[in-house]
């Protein structure tokens, strides 16, 4: 029989009642004005967006009860669907949607739906390939190759590259081949932030371009012709599968066919244009003055655990974590430290500590530690107990106004006890023993790890697959020479291990696994260790535009355990000859080397071509390139409406009012943030406006205006408007004439003309 002592630990947690909080007694008021806004959304796409709903959480320290009913007002430009509510806590209010027409870039790829019914963006691939013959002589082969002049299929004999008979491979030999993407209609249109789903019927057909990127493993060039691919590379390639060769080929025991392919991923661009809808603006309302903050807080005993602990004739440790939870407030932004106190009850000074944290719930970083004295616990008979009085305390930045007063702190008192028994009663169980001959039936083991991996990459070898018939299985054990075995237990069904780069090659890994009968099973697998090869990439974000930030980042790897050392990344970047770029046109502070993320500004439009060059730490290195374009920065659209005609009023002083309504856009997303009006007058009335002077009428960036005039006859407006960037962009390398602008000289003259006239008299004929 063995003897077990079992101790049951527990957390002590005392609570006491909150304490009147500091309160500064000046009289709050009953109610206050708050505000949330709309989310600006613009460029939204679809006639599902030409309203929408918005559900809006209430600002912090505001409850959906507090609001005083009838103060929900929307201020905006959109026009409210119904009327504002509140709702399960929230805001709810419908509008209706500022149209414009919009142009966007757009990628086209592919759209896989998952196993589990998910959804992949990915790139198209395409797998074309060349067949390759081996005669019956077992010396020559047929070389099967895509004639691009001809659009056919045309073949050639070629002499084995080895002397075996049969031979085992061809020469080295240039084919062609070809390949039909898919239909641009099949593809997933979005826009090239990745915010927005387009409709492919809404993208512009003669814009659609087709995007070849790199032939995956293998050296080929790619061309486009006639919207197919057009590939060329050398058989034997990195890959083949066996074909049959067709009926009327060689017949013989040495005829082998085979199909060498290539696969290359790509995807599409194009452009679209749609009508879009833009939403803005807030919601004010009224609200009545919470009760206040409450603050609860809390006791953890770290040590000793078990508490209460057995004495062990020594002093006994003591470690005590404390936490505090803010209720009925939200406000976090407006916390400015919590404060914990914690010391022995019969002792006066506290040990404290202090944090900055803006949460509603803080614990100490650290715990508080206490030290017991051995002679205490053996000077007194029976158990010992020792006494902490400990304390939570949050301060506000500013304080909060209740419907009592002005809180600027609260204080909640806590007590806690740690006990020393110096006899506790055992609970016996009996002794489980191992049989002396296993009995039942042997577990079974399987073992599953990937096929290759390079040196320096964890690889998972998996034994969960394994199981015992007649019981369950309680070890694991795995081994392989050479390796190094990471996150590893005896008792868990998985091994995480690495080779170091001195173990390439084929190496084996076994797997022996133990029942509770203590009987066993191995089993084993093989993985291919390859060389740790880095491999380099490149990737574009931000806006491609002109004087906006283009973030260029490398999405280089490397196996984890040799990382790319970032110091002796080299990237360059250059203007693509003859496509409107410009090398001086890109723009960067210090250095593109030695990091992993750039931000840079391209001050022309055109193709960049970016490449960059990697090492990792044990010096193997790899390079890529990718070519991007930036687009141009376009000027706003300009283009307002007048009446025709309008009348002066004789009870208004024989005045006439022009409403100007301005439907001027940004194309490509910007924002027009500074408007000009002007106007001149055919004062000869000879229908030349040349000879006239412009008169400024307005510059206050309005978009709906009057104009009012006292004079009969023609009037020409003029409006001219100025962007800001609706992008990010790095200040240092934007100058004033970086800013587009834009006026309404290619607005036919008949749309930007009004006539004043003279309201005819009312006639009374009498006979």
């Amino acid at each position: 029989m063995k003897k077990t002592t079992i101790c049951f630990a527990f957390l002590m947690v005392m609570f006491c009642c909150l304490l009147q909080p500091s309160i500064n007694f000046v009289q709050a008021a009953d109610s206050k004005s708050s505000s949330v806004t709309i989310p600006t959304q613009t460029g939204l796409i679809g006639t599902g967006n030409s309203s929408k709903t918005f559900i809006i959480d209430l600002p912090n320290g505001v409850s959906s009860s507090a609001i005083k009913a009838g103060t929900l007002k929307y201020n905006g430009n959109n026009s409210v669907v119904g009327s504002i509510a509140i709702e399960n806590g929230k805001i709810k209010i419908t509008l209706k949607g500022n149209t414009q027409e919009k142009t966007y870039n757009l990628v086209g790829k592919n759209l896989v739906t998952q196993p589990d019914g998910s959804k992949l963006i990915q790139n198209f691939l395409t797998t074309p390939g060349n067949s390759i013959w081996r005669y019956s002589d077992g010396k020559r082969w047929q070389i099967n190759d895509y004639n691009s002049d001809r659009d056919r299929n045309e073949t050639h004999d070629v002499k084995a590259g080895d002397s075996s008979v049969p031979s085992s491979k061809p020469p080295l030999t240039p084919v062609m081949t070809k390949a039909v993407p898919a239909a641009p209609d099949t593809a997933y249109w979005y826009t090239e932030d990745e915010t927005t789903t387009v409709p492919y019927s809404n993208v512009v057909q003669s814009s659609i371009k087709l995007n070849p990127l790199e032939v995956l493993r293998d050296t080929a060039t790619v061309s486009i012709k006639n919207n197919k691919f057009i590939i060329s590379y050398k058989v034997p390639s990195a890959r083949y599968v066996e074909e049959e060769v067709p009926e009327g080929f060689d017949k013989g025991e040495w005829v082998e066919g085979r199909l060498y392919y290539v696969t290359l991923p790509y995807y599409y661009k194009a452009t679209a244009k749609v009508t879009t809808y833009s939403y803005a603006g807030n919601i004010t309302f009224d609200y009545a003055l919470p009760e206040g903050p409450h603050l609860s807080g809390y006791v953890s005993v770290l040590k000793p655990d078990p508490n209460p602990a057995k004495f062990a004739n020594a002093d006994v440790e003591v470690q005590l974590s404390l936490k505090g939870e803010l209720a009925n407030y939200t406000d976090t932004s407006n916390i400015k430290e919590w404060v914990f106190y914690a010391r022995e009850a019969e002792k006066v000074l506290s040990d404290t500590q202090v944090s900055p944290s803006k949460t509603l719930s803080n614990s100490t970083g650290k715990p508080f530690v206490f030290k017991i004295p051995k002679e205490k616990i053996a000077g007194v008979p029976g158990n010992y107990q020792q006494k902490y009085a400990l304390s939570v305390r949050v301060r506000f930045i500013n304080p909060v106004v209740t419907k009592t007063g002005i809180i600027a702190d609260l204080l909640m008192n806590l007590d806690t006890t740690i006990e020393v028994y110096k006899d506790k009663p055992s609970i016996d169980y009996p002794d489980v023993e191992k049989p002396t001959t296993p009995k039942g039936k042997p577990p079974v083991a399987s073992i599953f790890a990937p096929p290759i991996v390079k040196a320096g990459d964890e690889v998972q070898a998996n034994g969960s697959g394994s199981y015992d018939p007649d019981g369950k299985i309680i070890g694991y054990h795995f081994a392989s020479d050479g390796a190094n075995f990471v996150g590893y237990t005896p008792t868990g069904a998985q091994a995480t291990l690495w080779y170091p780069s001195t173990r390439l090659g084929q190496q084996s890994i076994g797997l022996t696994v133990v029942d509770n009968d203590f009987m066993t099973d191995d089993a084993g697998t093989f993985v291919e260790v390859i060389e740790p090869l880095p491999e380099a990439g490149l990737e574009v974000a931000g806006t491609l535009k002109e004087n906006r930030k283009v973030e260029l980042r490398s999405t280089s790897t490397s196996p984890t355990h040799y990382p790319i050392v970032h110091s002796k990344t080299v990237i360059t970047i250059t203007a693509v000859s003859g496509s409107g770029g410009d090398n001086a046109a890109i723009k960067y502070s210090g250095s593109l080397n030695g990091g992993t993320v750039k931000d840079l500004l391209f001050k022309q439009a055109g193709l960049y071509k970016a490449t960059i060059s990697v090492e990792n730490t044990l010096g193997y290195k790899d390079s890529s390139e990718i070519t991007f374009e930036i687009a141009p920065d376009e000027p706003p659209h300009i283009y307002f409406s007048v009446p025709g005609r309008v009348y002066r009023d004789p009870l208004n002083g024989n005045k006439a009012n022009i409403a100007i309504d301005d439907l001027s856009f940004s194309p490509d997303g910007d924002f027009i943030d500074q408007r000009s009006w002007e106007y001149r007058y055919d004062s000869d009335n000879d229908g030349s406006f040349t000879d006239e002077s412009w008169v400024m009428f307005s510059s206050g960036n309005e978009h709906q205006l009057n104009l009012t005039l006292t004079e009969v006859g023609k009037y020409e407006i003029r409006h001219a408007a100025y962007e800001s960037f609706g992008q990010p962009t790095i200040s240092g390398f934007i100058t004033a004439a970086d800013r587009r602008f834009a006026d309404s000289g290619s607005q036919p003259l008949d749309e930007k003309v009004v006539e004043v006239l003279n309201l005819a008299p009312d006639g009374d004929w009498a006979w």
